[in-house]
């Protein structure tokens, strides 16, 4: 039987998840802020709604693919004129703890069968239909096929803020290296090393990655096409402070690397690849990058 299902917000994750969907037979209705931003998936065999409660009507599963707490919240809140009791709702952006606990309580109010369910990767494996899924709570059999269509791994975990807590932890994990990176490169420009020798010590050896090759390329190639935007990166090391603070925890790599963000973002580099923190190292924005 063949899914419907309704994709609120089609950004750099949505509208890779939702052409995976659209690929593998999905009924698939969309819905961004910005019409414009939807419309190519109306092209490719989606439904585009006008609003979020024209696009969940009738739908067997909601995916919110959105920034932060608050949007999914408001955009779930105009869409209660089409929600039904027993709709499985995955809620798949990162939204931290606190905001999570808003939208249960939203669910509850609808009757909708909620699922905690961010995912863990970027532009590129969203587009490729290899997301890891961190599924917390319920198990509707009716998100079998859509985790299949956008991941290539799901992990299930018992209840609904289970799977927040371990994003929280991954995604931190990648903000800090990410962060490191692009200090220690500014701090070679700075110093006069050529970033090939830096590269050169690192590569093979053992604090080699492909996750270290990938952005001290896009770095020293002055590519920052975002997978992960500088300004969601800083939106995520807010929440994770937050939740850090509540567990009685400190994360001062997370803040010190939300400091960083805000100063590149502040520069210009907000819309741009996290990696632009790199530019966070200067006093001003330098004339010159890295020479590949």
């Amino acid at each position: 039987m063949t899914t419907t299902v309704a994709l609120l917000g089609t950004g750099i994750m949505g509208s890779a998840m939702a052409r995976n969907l659209l690929a593998t037979g999905h009924d698939l209705r969309v819905w961004n802020r910005t019409r414009e931003r939807a419309e190519p998936l109306g092209a490719a065999g989606a439904t585009v709604a006008d609003d979020p409660a024209d696009a969940v009507r009738g739908a067997d599963v909601i995916l919110t693919v959105l920034n932060d707490g608050d949007a999914v919240h408001a955009a779930m809140t105009a869409a209660a004129p089409g929600l039904r009791t027993g709709q499985v709702w995955a809620q798949m952006s990162t939204v931290g703890v606190a905001a999570l606990e808003r939208l249960a309580e939203l669910a509850d109010t609808h009757g909708l069968v909620l699922v905690d369910a961010p995912v863990q990767g970027t532009r590129q494996p969203a587009e490729a239909g290899t997301l890891v899924i961190l599924a917390g709570g319920p198990r509707p059999p009716a998100l079998d096929s859509v985790f299949d269509a956008v991941g290539s791994k799901t992990l299930r975990f018992d209840a609904v803020g289970d799977a927040t807590r371990l994003k929280l932890t991954t995604v931190g994990y990648g903000i800090a290296m990410t962060s490191v990176i692009g200090e220690f490169l500014a701090l070679a420009e700075g110093l006069g090393v050529d970033p090939a020798d830096f590269a050169a010590v690192m590569t093979g050896g053992p604090m080699d990655s492909p996750y270290l090759q990938a952005k001290m390329a896009a770095i020293r190639g002055n590519d920052y096409t975002p997978s992960f935007t500088v300004r969601n990166a800083e939106k995520d090391t807010r929440l994770i402070a937050d939740a850090a603070a509540r567990a009685g925890i400190s994360v001062d790599l997370t803040q010190a690397a939300g400091a960083r963000f805000r100063r590149a973002e502040a520069r210009g580099h907000g819309d741009d690849d996290m990696a632009a923190s790199y530019f966070a190292g200067f006093a001003t924005d330098p004339a010159t990058r890295p020479s590949a």
